[in-house]
């Protein structure tokens, strides 16, 4: 096994203990949020959409709900401005991301990884180049550079044509620092994204 296999040993080594941890300290916040969801809205507490995953492989990805059921059959997979399909919990739940939180049982199960490129719709995988296939060969993550630079996506993409914006203008920014997470990943870069993640969060919750 060669250094950079015993890395990404390691890498996943560290994937399994941080998410069983997260998981049995966080079952309480877990419970809260759950309950909050259900007396707010109707539907599901949890979201479970379908992602591309390590080789391309399709998985569900898990978050707490915080849109309208069915909503994707009422707009594109991209969230505008104010959009009308987020609920009223939904809105802080996005705002401090604890709508991820159920992304570490993905983690555990091998699904994702803390760190990884954020796992992408089928739809916008499918028109991959060769050279950003490359994207696929590692675990997505629960977060990343491009998850940093596009903390407040939303608000980004604003509210005209949200789907349109993000294939022409946001994707091929994320694709691009999604391809760079791969080609320079180590340890050390990981653990520099999640301190960048922790900070940039803090900030957007501090700011809000």
């Amino acid at each position: 096994m060669n250094h950079h296999a015993w890395a990404l040993a390691l890498k996943r080594i560290i994937d399994v203990i941080v998410s069983f941890v997260m998981l049995i300290f966080m079952w309480p916040l877990f419970i809260v949020i759950s309950i909050s969801i259900k007396l707010t809205s109707p539907g599901p507490i949890f979201y479970r959409g379908v992602r591309s995953g390590l080789g391309g492989i399709p998985f569900h990805i898990l978050k707490f709900r915080t849109m309208v059921t069915d909503a994707e059959s009422l707009g594109g997979p991209t969230t505008g401005t104010n959009d009308k399909r987020v609920t009223r919990i939904g809105v802080y739940l996005r705002r401090a991301k604890l709508d991820e939180l159920p992304q570490f049982l993905n983690v555990l199960v091998g699904d994702m990884s803390l760190v990884g490129p954020r796992p992408e719709v089928l739809e916008y995988t499918a028109m991959y180049t060769d050279k950003e296939k490359i994207i696929l060969s590692m675990r997505p993550g629960i977060t990343d550079y491009a998850s940093i630079e596009f903390a407040n996506l939303d608000d980004l993409v604003g509210n005209q044509d949200p789907d349109r914006y993000f294939r022409e203008t946001i994707m091929p920014r994320k694709t691009e620092l999604r391809i760079k997470y791969v080609r320079e990943w180590s340890l050390i870069s990981d653990l520099k994204i999640i301190w960048a993640t922790l900070c940039r969060v803090g900030k957007r919750i501090i700011d809000k």
